[in-house]
């Protein structure tokens, strides 16, 4: 991992552009801002691409990166196929007037100061690839028209850049004509996927999901083991034990979460709050050990991949024979879901518009998919007095919400998971408006830049979000950042030991089952992380 600047350091971020046409500006590739490349075997395994001829691991760093010979022609056939199968894509292209109303929104320039971060910029990098190889104008005036050439430079530069945007959709929220970056940086992710350029983080999740069925890899009697050595603790820390459903055909609802919540810390005490909240009901629910990732990794390379991966979901709930299906704690799990996935596969009739087995309410919004977020179910389920809750268990906290970028802008999930927390919890604190709902700032390390090699982008890009933060913290005293995606728990905590060292993270549903009365439960003194709830603060 590359060496990582003091916060105050950081800090010296400098907004003057740099003289000269941003196209004569040579490209300084810096460690800890980029991630390492896809291994070769690795994309050949999961049948990403054909390389049979080119399989070669390049040297971010190195100035020659051993392109086969006919890369440029490959580029752009892909280019222009996309350009002719996706309207949108064509019409990014053409109608943006450079107006910079997006410049200052993105959080990765306002972290760095770096210029070709605007989002204006990062598709210029692409744009003018396209005026240059495929416009009349373009080819006629060629930097007149704001058009060049496809050449390794140029190659070079749009890759460094496209994997420094978290497709967070921000600066579509402010851009006058509807220009989505976050698809063009898709499109640009997809095109020169096709010459293998991908990341490492990115594709080993990808090719694992394939594989084993989740991000980690782990097999299914591994995933298991997981969930049962949390079904330990829970009896540790709240005095009941019990068996969750596995596999089991017939039952009403499926259950899929990202296994980053069975794995990983903090992730795993939502989980567990999962695990109660279910237990609490007497939910006729099962798990799936081949349907074990929520998280669509395909998503971050090519549209192909990305259906692959959502449609195991589908094909699992097929299989068992369920009515609906019931999704955790993700983020790009339901903009994949709620923008592509009919598109993709159809009408999901085999599955029964979603009705709540505890309340009888019908989510209409979920008529199409079929799936519905754990936080409507739990809003609902509050709503109609269906949980026994003692929010005083969270007085210890001061809690603010984080509203993960897929989730919110994706799929306008606001309100229900505010409704949640201030149910469970006494103390909530919002934020500055201009930075949460629909403005939300990105964790910093969305799209698969979730890895350890890049962490100085990552800390840079969390910055708008940690300052944000850093405003409650001061005013409010808040101790802890909730949210309800699995990379946020990931990429969140480092961020705030970073910019924010004495917040912690958590899931909404830990809140929840931490308030939750259970049935049988012994004198209830630790929470569910086995801290004492009368003494608890949140580990920064």
């Amino acid at each position: 991992m590359a060496n990582i600047p003091k916060y105050y350091e950081s800090l010296n971020i400098d907004f003057k552009p740099p003289r000269g046409n941003w196209m004569d500006r040579p490209l300084n590739i810096k460690p800890g801002i980029y991630c390492y490349p896809a291994r070769p075997e690795v994309l050949k395994k999961a049948g990403m691409n054909d390389r049979s001829d080119w399989g070669k691991y390049w040297v971010i760093e190195d100035e020659d990166w051993e392109l086969p010979d006919d890369w440029k022609e490959r580029f752009l056939n892909k280019m222009r196929d996309m350009l002719g199968k996706y309207r949108t894509f064509k019409i990014y292209m053409d109608i943006c007037v450079r107006c910079g109303a997006c410049a200052d929104k993105c959080h990765y320039f306002l972290g760095s100061g770096d210029p070709m971060n605007m989002p204006v910029m990062r598709a210029e990098l692409l744009r003018s690839i396209y005026r240059g190889e495929f416009t009349k104008t373009g080819k006629i005036l060629g930097r007149l028209a704001g058009a060049r050439k496809l050449t390794k430079d140029a190659l070079r530069q749009l890759w460094y850049y496209m994997f420094q945007c978290s497709e967070c959709r921000r600066c579509s929220v402010f851009c006058p004509y509807g220009i989505d970056t976050a698809e063009i940086t898709i499109m640009g992710r997809e095109i020169m996927n096709e010459l293998g350029m991908n990341i490492a983080w990115i594709q080993e999740s990808v090719t694992k999901c394939l594989f084993t069925g989740n991000h980690l890899g782990l097999q299914p009697h591994t995933y298991k083991e997981c969930v049962d050595t949390m079904l330990m603790d829970i009896e540790d820390n709240v005095g009941i034990s019990f068996e969750p459903s596995w596999n089991r055909k017939g039952a009403e609802i499926l259950f899929v979460t990202p296994s980053g919540d069975v794995f990983a810390d903090p992730g795993i005490f939502t989980l567990a709050g999962y695990l109660l909240l279910f237990e609490h009901l007497g939910l006729d629910y099962t798990w799936s050990t081949y349907a074990s990732e929520g998280g669509d990794f395909g998503y971050f390379t090519a549209n192909e991949v990305a259906k692959r991966m959502n449609g195991k979901i589908y094909a699992e709930a097929k299989r068992l024979g369920v009515k609906w299906i019931l999704g955790g704690e993700c983020g790009h799990m339901w903009r994949v879901l709620n923008q592509y996935m009919t598109t993709w596969h159809g009408p999901i009739d085999f599955l029964e518009e979603p009705v709540s087995p505890i309340t009888g309410t019908k989510f209409e919004n979920a008529k199409a998919h079929k799936m519905v977020h754990i936080m409507e179910f739990t809003a609902d389920l509050i709503k109609h007095n269906k949980l026994k809750l003692d929010p005083s268990r969270n007085d210890r906290l001061k809690v603010t919400f984080h509203d993960s970028c897929n989730p919110s802008r994706g799929m306008g999930l606001f309100e229900e998971p505010r409704y949640v927390i201030k149910s469970v919890c006494n103390h909530f604190y919002e934020m500055p408006e201009n930075t949460i709902r629909e403005q939300t700032y990105c964790c910093g390390s969305g799209s698969g830049l979730n890895a350890s090699e890049n962490m100085e982008l990552r800390l840079r890009g969390g910055f708008p979000r940690q300052n944000a933060l850093r405003y409650v913290r001061e005013k409010y005293g808040v101790n802890m950042l909730a949210c309800i995606c699995a990379i946020d728990r990931a990429a969140l905590p480092p961020a705030a030991q970073y910019w924010n060292p004495d917040v912690g993270v958590c899931g909404v549903t830990e809140l929840v089952a931490n308030a939750l009365i259970m049935e049988g439960e012994g004198p209830r003194t630790h929470n569910l992380r086995g801290f004492e709830i009368a003494t608890w603060e949140p580990e920064p």
